[in-house]
């Protein structure tokens, strides 16, 4: 009896090993023959593109079949029209993923104009990144904390009403007390930039570190700017001394709230796919993704375009995405409020 059942075992280990391996062969089989669509919310040139095709260039290595990966294109409210796309209308075997704005998990529960997707259900690949953003004041501004941004109006630079540059200082505006006064009407972060060396505004309250880094630099070395506060869920490790927004919430609720708009922040390179992809495929795809992230050469390219990599594997994203969605709805409110800056 105990030989038969030996036996019996020994053949169910090797049905599960040939069903195993024949799933990982299809999986191959299929990339081999399939390349990898990888749709971006943005222009060409723009950060989020410029990142996507350092992924799109190392990705498919890590992926069984090596497929190729082609970067498409879809630029449009903020990168709501690609995920829109991909979610409705895109593939649903694997072979199309979407790279859009970190905001964009958070749309539906914030602003539900112009959504089409259910952020719970999107399949999560990963994020390359996390993000800290920073407040900055020009040196003659007379702004040196935020509490002087309390004390008096505060003008920055804005690129759009539904940009982080514009839902930040409102945001800090609700729930911190301050007086930031927006400055709307420049294209992109470059010009916003130039806005504050010009001296059109006091500041700006959503540039990320990493871009300042990499594209102003000499303002940090020759002391040009004044750094008041950090956006983020934890501080960056350059930044020690300035403090973070969420430390300075006055109760609970308040922290409550920024945490639920900054959680963007926690994965501001996000990658996913059409609900529905097959278990295998969307396993294959997130393992070379978090194979990817640790892949030296394309580290070293992303520090050559001025990007950190700090990555959230997919299975993370989709948890904290399903934490935020199960906030309370008065919180949700709140929040929705805050960054409407009522």
């Amino acid at each position: 009896m105990k030989t038969c059942a030996s036996f019996a075992l020994a053949i169910s280990a090797l049905a599960a090993f040939a069903g195993s391996a024949k799933a990982q062969g299809s999986v191959e089989s299929f990339y081999k023959s399939q390349p990898v669509t990888l749709v971006v919310g943005y222009s060409p040139g723009a950060a989020y593109d410029l990142f996507a095709r350092n992924v799109a260039q190392h990705l498919g290595k890590y992926i069984p079949g090596e497929p190729k990966i082609i970067v498409q294109n879809m630029p449009g409210a903020g990168s709501l029209n690609a995920v829109n796309y991909v979610y409705q209308l895109g593939r649903k075997d694997g072979s199309q993923i979407a790279a859009f704005a970190r905001g964009i998990a958070m749309q539906p529960l914030l602003d539900e104009t112009g959504v089409k997707f259910d952020a719970t259900k999107l399949e999560w690949i990963g994020s390359t990144s996390s993000e800290v953003s920073v407040v900055l004041a020009w040196h003659g501004s007379g702004f040196k904390t935020l509490a002087d941004a309390k004390a008096r109006p505060m003008s920055v630079a804005v690129s759009g009403s539904g940009a982080d540059s514009a839902i930040f200082p409102r945001v800090l505006n609700t729930v911190l007390g301050t007086k930031f006064k927006l400055v709307t009407g420049y294209p992109g972060n470059s010009e916003m930039l130039l806005a504050v060396e010009r001296g059109e505004t006091d500041g700006n309250a959503g540039t990320s570190w990493a871009t300042l880094q990499g594209a102003k630099r000499d303002w940090m070395t020759e002391k040009k700017i004044n750094l008041l506060v950090q956006l983020g869920l934890k501080k960056h490790p350059d930044l020690p001394d300035v403090p973070l927004a969420l430390d300075l919430a006055s109760n609970a609720d308040d922290r409550k709230v920024l945490e639920l708009i900054l959680s963007r922040q926690q994965m501001a390179y996000p990658y996913a796919a059409a609900p529905g992809v097959p278990a295998d495929r969307l396993a294959a795809l997130r393992t070379a993704f978090d194979a990817m992230v640790k892949d030296k050469d394309f580290v070293a390219d992303a520090k050559k375009q001025g990007f950190e990599v700090d990555a959230m594997t997919g299975n993370d994203i989709g948890k904290l995405v399903k934490e935020l969605y199960a906030s309370p709805p008065a919180l949700i409110e709140r929040a929705r409020a805050a960054v409407n800056g009522s």
